[in-house]
């Protein structure tokens, strides 16, 4: 599903070039759930960039099904976004002037996908994430994990196969984190999409199939 190989990333800073990863190596298997530990300035974000194709390693492969996204132009990196990659973050990152249903509804409509059907999935999801009733409303009238459950909904309405989620609960109270964490695991299962979640949190990882820590640019099982 999801595979990377030799993975090396250095950033130029105060004139001296400052290694990220060095010969980084990782695997995820559909439908599986790993959850990602790091000290703040580890490079966490960075490989999450890394693997979306957002940013370009220095040397190594990330394949996904087989096919090395950093061997494939801007366009198709785009498009590989668009229909295999779903992102969860930890500020929403919602389109203020979009309904809920019409945030939800946006990868799909990228992706090409007729009005029926983009219809059926919003209201499957918005049922699941409890937000059915507020399908209409806006994101400032939502508190902050009806923001989220929102952009979890949005996140896999187009059926992603690989979803990417920073710090999905670090802009909510520690009740609230969980009950998103729950609602998102289910939802992935389900599915069988594959999730790298990127944390600070022993109770999130815990929830995980397999949890790596990121450590002086590699990763090690914690």
């Amino acid at each position: 599903m999801l595979t990377v190989t030799n993975l090396c990333k250095s950033y130029l800073s105060g004139g001296h070039h400052q290694t990220i990863f060095e010969g980084l190596n990782l695997q995820l298997a559909r439908g599986e759930v790993v959850a990602l530990l790091g000290a703040s300035g580890s490079g966490k974000t960075t490989l999450l960039n890394l693997l979306s194709g957002i940013d370009t390693p220095d040397q190594g492969r990330v394949l996904i099904n087989g096919v090395d996204i950093h061997a494939q132009g801007e366009p198709a990196r785009t498009l590989l976004r668009r229909q295999q990659l779903g992102f969860v973050f930890q500020f929403f990152n919602l389109i203020p002037t979009l309904t809920v249903a019409e945030n939800v509804a946006l990868p799909m409509e990228l992706t090409g996908a007729d009005d029926a059907a983009i219809q059926q999935r919003v209201s499957e999801l918005l049922q699941r994430v409890g937000l059915a009733q507020m399908a209409q409303r806006y994101p400032d009238s939502l508190s902050g994990g009806e923001q989220q459950r929102t952009a979890v909904a949005r996140a896999l309405s187009h059926r992603p196969q690989i979803l990417l989620a920073d710090e999905p609960t670090g802009n909510l109270d520690e009740q609230t984190g969980a009950r998103v964490i729950t609602l998102l695991g289910e939802l992935v299962r389900d599915q069988a999409t594959t999730m790298l979640i990127v944390t600070h949190s022993r109770a999130v990882a815990a929830a995980a199939d397999r949890v790596l820590q990121l450590h002086l640019g590699r990763l090690i099982e914690a």
